[in-house]
């Protein structure tokens, strides 16, 4: 345990440090930023020994607290998953850069001419678990950016982190990065995430990407401005037009290929039309795969090796092969439950009629809508973004995931010869 008044005195420094670097980066070119972000993929390639050592360490602390395997496998990093961070900041040096853009000019009957131009948010603070490569993902999204960057990872991964935050903010700053840049919190202690979210004179947006709960605890206790994705509860529903080789294809891949991630399906929604034909082909293929259903009481008597649903499942996040399943009298009934159990994440209708198509598509209030297609597609690099730093369920300021762009804000650059007012 650290005492408070040192962390406090830290993590100030910190903040300081990082708001001098936004001012720095806010006004560095492409090409120079490109520059540091592939000395530190150099660096990581070099590094390999001392941080499998690091997570090393990691690993036996994890094991003796009894983690699952699963998390294990999170934390865990190899040679091949080292290349896989470095490649990845090698690739967003190919992306276009998100700063400087006009994204729309007008000018005024005196003459004055008004450019809304794109410009970095300033300093990001990213509280974030387990998986130590998001520690360089954010780091070089932010950078790319013109964001200076504080990192704050779990606990469970302190030594990875704090191994590979040091060698891309010293590769950064070897190849002229200010050494504000990059940063990562050096205390595990939960009191440094409450000063952390207090710190609103340096810090300009908190992104969390983690569980629920800690995304609730950020909410909670922050000043600052938070962009959040509390979980995902996506839906399918099957219209009564729907061909069903293409919805039992669509929720397959929703909910099997990898069922612990934010945008697998949770609930399937049939219309009661179609109920009869269709759930018995949906329940065969569900049991052969694995997934347990939890069904509506019509839904439990047209199959076998159902279980019955509660309410609770409506609502439910499961991250694994569970699927809650009901029937709905129309498309106006199934947009209605998405919208009152949803999250806002991602929805799709399987269905060929066109007006039940747009009613779904404009009445779902949901990050991502799609018609005929897995709710699965909703990431950054399927979206063509490149790249994500996380998905927002959020309306304001981004929603969906959240490429370079949705890393900046704008500002107003206004051009006289002397007008007044």
């Amino acid at each position: 345990m650290t005492d408070e008044r040192t962390m406090k005195t830290t993590l100030m420094e910190i903040g300081k440090s990082a708001k001098a670097a936004s001012a720095i980066l806010a006004n560095t070119p492409a090409a120079i930023k490109n520059q540091w972000l592939l000395a530190m993929a150099d660096a990581l390639d070099s590094s390999h020994e001392v941080i499998l050592s690091a997570n090393a360490e990691d690993m036996e602390r994890g094991r003796a607290k009894g983690m699952s395997s699963a998390m294990l496998d999170r934390l865990l990093l190899t040679p091949d998953r080292i290349k896989g961070i470095s490649d990845a900041l090698r690739y967003v040096t190919t992306l276009e850069d998100p700063v400087g853009h006009v994204l729309s000019s007008v000018e005024r009957p005196n003459g004055i001419k008004i450019n809304k131009v794109s410009v970095p948010i300033g300093v990001i603070g990213f509280i974030f678990e387990s998986r130590p490569n998001v520690t360089v993902d954010a780091a070089g999204l932010c950078l790319k950016s013109g964001n200076a960057v504080i990192l704050r990872g779990g606990s469970e991964a302190f030594q990875s982190n704090m191994t590979l935050a040091k060698c891309i903010s010293d590769a950064g700053i070897a190849a002229g990065m200010p050494a504000g840049a990059v940063q990562l919190i050096p205390f595990t202690d939960h009191a440094a995430v409450s000063m952390m979210l207090k710190m609103d004179s340096c810090i300009n947006l908190i992104i969390p990407r983690g569980g629920e709960r800690l995304i609730r605890t950020v909410v909670e206790q922050s000043t600052i401005p938070v962009i959040k994705h509390y979980k995902g509860v996506c839906h399918v529903y099957v219209d009564k037009t729907a061909d069903f080789d293409t919805a039992l294809k669509i929720i397959e891949n929703g909910k099997c290929q990898r069922p612990g991630v934010c945008n697998a399906v949770e609930t399937v929604l049939i219309h009661e039309a179609i109920a009869k034909d269709f759930v018995p082909a949906f329940a065969a293929l569900m049991k052969e795969k694995g997934v347990e259903l939890r069904a509506s009481q019509d839904v439990l008597a047209l199959a076998d090796g159902l279980n019955s649903a509660t309410d609770d499942d409506w609502s439910a996040e499961y991250l694994s092969l569970i699927l809650a399943v009901k029937t709905v009298p129309s498309v106006q009934d199934a947009v209605a439950h998405i919208n009152q159990y949803g999250s806002g994440h991602s929805d799709a209708i399987v269905a060929a009629d066109p007006e039940a198509l747009e009613y779904f598509l404009n009445y779902v209030d949901s990050a991502a809508v799609y018609a005929n297609a897995s709710t699965r597609f909703t990431d950054g690099g399927e979206f063509g973004m490149g790249a994500e730093i996380g998905i927002s369920t959020d309306k304001l300021h981004a929603r969906g995931p959240m490429g370079l762009q949705e890393l900046t804000t704008y500002k107003y650059k206004i051009f006289g010869s002397g007008q007044i007012r």
